[in-house]
Formats: C-alpha cells, sequence, structure tokens
C-alpha cells in the first residue's frame, strides 16, 4: 500500500517514522517533506494546495491514502475534494476544520453548548472592537479569527497595545482573518489533550504540554512552540473526565447537530484553573511539537489506527503505549519568530540516533547534498527515558554536540514538571 503525507515540518517527520515501520505499508510519500523525511521515505516537491495537481501525482503514484499533517490543507477542504476523487484521506472535513480556521466558529459552539471557555466578543470592525474593549479587564487577549501559523494570539497589558494588534488584524495582517476576537485573560496552567476520532466515537491519544514563548522563563512573543513533553502529569482520570465531559462530547454532539462529523487527529487546547479546564482552542491536527513527543510513545501501529478510524470502528481498538516519558527541545533558527535567514548549513551527518536519543526535523532540506536550514524552527531534538530532568540534560548534551552556530534554543523547557519532582 502506498500512502502520502501532507506537509513538510517535525509533526510530519514523526508520523513519517511511526508509518514506516509498519507492514502494511509498502511506500510512504512525503508531500514536499524535508531533509529528515527524504532519508527514510519519497519527497515530493509539489504544492499540495494545488488540489488538482496532487490528485494527478497521487494517481501516478498509485496512493491508496493520504494523511494531512498541516492545518491550511484541511482548512481549504483537502478531504472533501479527495474523498469526492474517491482517495482515501485521514482528516476532518472543510466543515468540521472550522474548529481550528475559525476562532469565532468555535467560540460560538462554546456559547450554545455551554463548554467551558474565556469570556470572548466577537468584533468584525473596530468600531466594534472600541466599543467592546472596556467590558474586558486587562491583560487582554486579542486572537486574529482565522489561521495565523501560531502567531495571531497575543496577550495585551494595555489597551493602547491592543487597539494596535486589533488594527493589524483588521488591516489584513493575517489573509484569513477579516474579524478579531476579544477574550477575557485566563490564569492557569496550559495542557493538550488529543483524541483521533471516528463518526461515531473517540479514542485518547495522549497528553502533553508545551512551551509557546520564545525565550526561558515564559517570557516573549507566542512562536508555533519551543519545546514539549508528554505524558503531562496535570491531566489526571477526574480532570480528563472533566475535559471528555464538558468539551469534547458537547463539541462533537455540536457537529452532529449540523448533520457534520469528525474524523481525524483532534487537539484540545485547554487551561487548567483551580482543577477545572477550559477550552483555549482546537487544532484540527496533531500538534507540532506535541506530536514529536506522543508518536515515539505509541506502541500501536499508527495505520491500525487511522484505518479504524476511517472504517467507523474505533470503539473497538485498544491502544499500546510505552511508559517512558518523551521530551523534545526545537533548535530554532536565530530571529525566530521575526526575520531570520534560511540555507544555513546544519553538520549534523556525523551524529547518529539511537532509540532513546534521535532528531525530528522541521525546518530542512538538502542542498547540493548538505542539510540547510528552510525554516524557524529546523530541529527537533528528542529523547525518552524515566525522568525529565535526565530527558532534559540527554537532549541539551546533543545540541551542544550538534553546536549549531546559527541557531537558539530554550533550555528550560519541562520547567513545571521539573520544578514538582
Amino acid at each position: 500500500m502506498n500512502i502520502a503525507l501532507i506537509g513538510s515540518g517535525g509533526r510530519e517527520h514523526a508520523l513519517c517514522r511511526k508509518l514506516m515501520v509498519s507492514k502494511k505499508i509498502n511506500n510512504v510519500f512525503c508531500i514536499p517533506g524535508n531533509a529528515g523525511t527524504a532519508k527514510i521515505a519519497t519527497n515530493l516537491n509539489i504544492n499540495f494546495l494545488n488540489f488538482k495537481l496532487l490528485l494527478k501525482n497521487l494517481k501516478y503514484h498509485k496512493i491508496r491514502l493520504v494523511v494531512v499533517g498541516p492545518e491550511e490543507p484541511l482548512v481549504k477542504g483537502i478531504v472533501n475534494f479527495l474523498e469526492k476523487n474517491e482517495i482515501k484521506v485521514f482528516g476532518p472535513s472543510k466543515f468540521a476544520a472550522q474548529l481550528e480556521g475559525s476562532k469565532s466558529f468555535m467560540k460560538l459552539i462554546c456559547k450554545k453548548y455551554n463548554i467551558p471557555t474565556a469570556n470572548f466578543k466577537i468584533c468584525k470592525n473596530e468600531k466594534e472592537f472600541k466599543n467592546s474593549i472596556n467590558k474586558f479587564n486587562l491583560p487582554i487577549v486579542v486572537k486574529a479569527d482565522g489561521l495565523a501559523a501560531g502567531k495571531g494570539v497575543v496577550i495585551c497589558k494595555t489597551k493602547k497595545k491592543a487597539f494596535k494588534i486589533s488594527k493589524q488584524i483588521f488591516k489584513g495582517k493575517f489573509k484569513s482573518s477579516n474579524k478579531v476576537v476579544l477574550e477575557e485573560f485566563l490564569e492557569g496552567e496550559e495542557a493538550s489533550y488529543f483524541l483521533v476520532v471516528d463518526k461515531n466515537n473517540f479514542i485518547q491519544f495522549g497528553t502533553a504540554q508545551d512551551h509557546k514563548k520564545v525565550f526561558e522563563k515564559e517570557k516573549g512573543p507566542n512562536t508555533g512552540g519551543m519545546g514539549a513533553y508528554s505524558p503531562a502529569p496535570i491531566i489526571d482520570n477526574r480532570l480528563e473526565k472533566k475535559i471528555i465531559t464538558r468539551i469534547v462530547r458537547p463539541t462533537l454532539q455540536a457537529l452532529r447537530d449540523k448533520k457534520e462529523f469528525y474524523r481525524g487527529f483532534l487537539y484540545v487546547g485547554l487551561m487548567i484553573k483551580n482543577k477545572d479546564p477550559y477550552l483555549i482552542e482546537y487544532n484540527v491536527r496533531m500538534g507540532d511539537p506535541e506530536c514529536q513527543v506522543i508518536m515515539p510513545r505509541l506502541k500501536t501501529d499508527l495505520l491500525k489506527v487511522i484505518n479504524y478510524s476511517l472504517k467507523n470502528k474505533l470503539k473497538k481498538l485498544k491502544l499500546a503505549w510505552e511508559k517512558n516519558k518523551c521530551m523534545t527541545i526545537v533548535l530554532c533558527s536565530k530571529g525566530y519568530p521575526g526575520n531570520y535567514k534560511n540555507g544555513k548549513v546544519i553538520k549534523i551527518k556525523s551524529i547518529k540516533d539511537n532509540k532513546n536519543l534521535f532528531i525530528i526535523h522541521a525546518g530542512t532540506i538538502f542542498n547540493n547534498e548538505e542539510i540547510v536550514s528552510n525554516g524557524g524552527r529546523v530541529l527537533n531534538i528528542v529523547s525518552k527515558g524515566q525522568d525529565y530532568n535526565q530527558i532534559r540534560k540527554k537532549i541539551i548534551k546533543l545540541i551542544k554536540k550538534i553546536n549549531w552556530k546559527d541557531g537558539f534554543y530554550r533550555k528550560d523547557i519541562g520547567w513545571r514538571v521539573i520544578k514538582r519532582l
């Protein structure tokens, strides 16, 4: 069986590694992939947002199943298009993908179905924003309604900054956003809860916590994620029941009430406050870099999980997980999440992966047989073990060995969980 995996980041390399161990897969084609996927699979350097070109290549390579990594093609309707052309695809429909593609869509579901979330106001223009801002205390959260590559959420300590950010969004800073969601600031601890969903059921697919701020001690602007660890000890059985009862089931019911359903990975972004979960956001795919710490712990064949979802048989599936903990630290290009330069050589060919310490590629490509940077988040150094503190030390030791002078990383990933030990 030939499979196509859409995307080029660390998440896709992690998924590719897991799919490659399945005995039922002949070839994995990564579209477009990166330098890491090129070593283990076949990269196809085409624009996956050109659906007709994508379909032509899928048919040429006799690909029977497509696994979609990033959110943008899902929001633009890749699942509907491929299903219409009789190609199996794992991911949510264009309608269901609005859970991530439109924050206002998600928040209105929360309001109608009493799902715990921060108080909010959807503003269509500057006048509505001006009339609404005084109803919120500072700090205040300003969000772009549509996709913004992890950069559309700003916590504003002053009204002046809130007005500045909202103006940028209304003026089209993010192509997908013409609305602003103004939101109450919730103080607590963030955590990520993952599911695999089919038409009728869902199964828990791991927990993680990530670090979105670019600098140590949670300072600086938001990023796509500077590191993560799994499992998240804050999510115990009691909290999990609250997440499922108060958040997950009502959301899936909301889609069913609209004669729609969800299929694929579902990422529930949470704020835990006084031992109660509040929904911050949904992602309609695996998180990045959370995927990089969940996949190495999964013992069940990933293709089996996907097939059970496609056949609506998740109720019959029991997952097996390693007892090991897992952490990743992201090695980024200097300047990220602002301006940075691509094409910087990274010398890692001499570094050998092992079972418990390995490199997952994110923003990399091959150039004249050399691995060079091709993005803000470049490498994920991943380690497994019994103790988060020892895992982090191993990762940092390997990063120092890589000694990439054009990059930087956070040395305090996992500080909350390590502090608790």
